[in-house]
């Protein structure tokens, strides 16, 4: 997969916190996004990234970047030379981060930027944490197949999370270490990390509609796409070896 990143010179030290956020053909909704993650980063003392990771956008998304990030130091666009998909760009943005902790945030504008310090609260006594989505502002059907996709997966898999696409979440970079390449991968975040025996906590955050774009998913990214790939995140967290520790002197 070719990536090209836009031109700035790389920050000397590495930041406390990466933001990492794959948009698709989001021109619609990207400026007002990155607006309302600056305003919110501007109150933060600490240091920062923002990656977004524009996976093969055939609009204006990448122009409208690179845009606001022309005087924005912390911004850096990652373009991606075809579209691959959400779950390669986040997976490819996260690889990237260099930060002590990573945020990831959808490119849809339905997250809301204010809500970081929610997932960033517990990570002093948990590694992962989860936003859940209340009062969810999607249509019926795209709500009644989450709760199907949902309930499947936390009754197989056992990771005890309610709402694993929130699109909000935060972890220690270590954490990374344990997810693997997969076209459903933001669904089973959890269940990885929680094989891998990292500790996870889930928080309410808010929920917005859709301020403009269209949603890139459908019946086969909802239900058929994780259901196939559940089989083989089953198989596979039963295989994986346990973490190993050094026995202390």
């Amino acid at each position: 997969m070719n990536v090209t990143a836009a031109e700035g010179s790389e920050p000397r030290e590495e930041p406390r916190y990466s933001i990492v956020v794959p948009v698709y053909n989001e021109e619609d909704v990207v400026e007002q996004l990155l607006k309302e993650i600056r305003c919110f980063a501007h109150t933060w003392r600490s240091d920062y990234e923002l990656l977004l990771v524009d996976d093969g956008s055939s609009d204006r998304t990448a122009e409208i970047i690179g845009n606001q990030f022309a005087n924005w130091s912390q911004g850096k666009l990652i373009q991606l030379s075809q579209n691959c998909g959400q779950a390669a760009a986040l997976f490819h943005g996260m690889k990237r981060a260099r930060g002590e902790i990573v945020i990831l945030l959808d490119g849809d504008g339905q997250n809301d930027p204010q809500d970081i310090p929610k997932v960033l609260g517990p990570l002093n006594e948990v590694d992962l944490v989860v936003g859940i989505r209340v009062e969810r502002r999607d249509s019926s059907l795209r709500k009644a197949m989450s709760r199907l996709a949902n309930a499947a997966r936390s009754r197989i898999l056992g990771d005890g999370v309610i709402d694993t696409g929130c699109g909000l979440k935060a972890f220690h970079r270590r954490v990374i270490e344990a997810f693997i390449p997969m076209r459903t991968l933001y669904s089973f975040i959890p269940a990885l990390a929680k094989s891998a025996g990292f500790t996870i906590r889930q928080v309410p955050v808010r929920h917005r509609p859709r301020s403009g774009g269209k949603s890139k998913y459908g019946f086969r990214q909802f239900l058929w796409r994780p259901l196939l790939d559940m089989a083989g995140v089953w198989w596979f967290t039963r295989r994986r070896c346990p973490a190993a520790t050094e026995k202390s002197s």
